[in-house]
């Protein structure tokens, strides 16, 4: 059986990654997993400096999910060069750096300042930030602003470029072909759902922050359903995620149109989820006699057509 897929020129010997902001920089999750199998490793969301985050509490669990409101805390990109890197290079699967920023030229700079490292092989470019130039508006929310900000980091990097979608939009498609238009060679998605929680016996809200990205099986439907409009509007690859806790999880984005799928909250719950998500794509591909996991991708058959699974 052949696990193997591509986001652009980023071949990845199976379609399993991590979600960014699930798996740290990746040493944390080496003593359960072994990184040699992956797809690839995502990273925690760097930005050109260290940020320390909101304050706490940030994590809530809800209902089939879990909602984060961490305000993108990392150590910045210098010290994950230094740090992070000499690590990940043990391994032989592809490392993608999350990466984000508060303007325009914010974006260029990390862009710049990551494709020129030994040990990156991709970048994956999170649009779900607030634009200080706009104010505060979200880079991803405005398809004029996406396709801006993404082409100009495209000519700043030969790296594989993934854009990392956000979900609160009215029109996902628009915003993937606004991607696609601008250079990019892969999409993710989606980020989190803006949510809330309340302690209805304080009355206040149950993060420090007030709203928070909800996680988790709990918006697997949605980003099901965003996964399928997105590749009927583009023609480059997509990574799936969003509430992946299993393989038959993975198996229904692929069907829907992902070519490889990323695992997030699932990490926290069982961090070997990954790698058995993985062994229970094989088992799949087995039962149905798939020889190219490839093929997969795209194959859900609509009201009307005759399907032969």
């Amino acid at each position: 059986m052949n696990l193997e897929v591509s986001l652009g020129k980023l071949k990845l010997k199976n379609p399993v990654m991590t979600a960014s902001g699930t798996f740290g920089y990746g040493e944390e999750y080496a003593e359960f997993v072994d990184l040699n199998r992956l797809g690839a490793v995502v990273v925690k969301g760097l930005s050109l400096l260290p940020k320390e985050g909101n304050p706490t509490p940030r994590i809530v669990e809800t209902s089939s999910g879990m909602l984060n409101a961490i305000g993108l805390q990392n150590i910045g990109i210098e010290r994950f060069i230094r740090e992070k890197i000499p690590f990940l290079m043990q391994f032989n699967t592809p490392v993608i750096v999350n990466f984000f920023g508060d303007t325009r030229e914010e974006y260029i700079l990390a862009a710049e300042q990551l494709s020129c490292v030994d040990g990156i092989h991709g970048l994956e470019m999170n649009i779900s930030c607030p634009n200080k130039q706009a104010g505060w508006s979200i880079f991803g929310t405005d398809p004029k602003v996406t396709h801006d900000v993404v082409s100009s980091v495209r000519k700043k990097t030969d790296l594989t470029l993934i854009v990392k979608l956000s979900p609160n939009v009215t029109d996902i498609a628009l915003m993937a072909k606004a991607a696609e238009d601008a250079g990019a060679d892969a999409l993710s998605l989606i980020n989190t759902i803006t949510g809330m929680a309340i302690d209805i016996q304080t009355r206040k809200p149950k993060l420090a922050n007030i709203r928070g990205g909800l996680s988790g099986p709990a918006i697997k439907p949605i980003a099901v359903r965003m996964v399928y409009e997105v590749k009927q509007a583009v023609k480059i690859p997509v990574v799936g995620l969003g509430g992946i806790m299993n393989a038959d999880d993975a198996v229904e984005f692929m069907i829907a149109g992902a070519t490889a799928v990323a695992v997030g909250t699932a990490n926290f719950i069982n961090p070997m989820a990954t790698i058995e998500i993985l062994d229970g794509l094989a088992a799949y591909m087995k039962l149905h006699e798939i020889e190219n996991i490839a093929s997969l991708t795209g194959t859900m058959h609509a009201p009307g057509e005759a399907g032969c699974a």
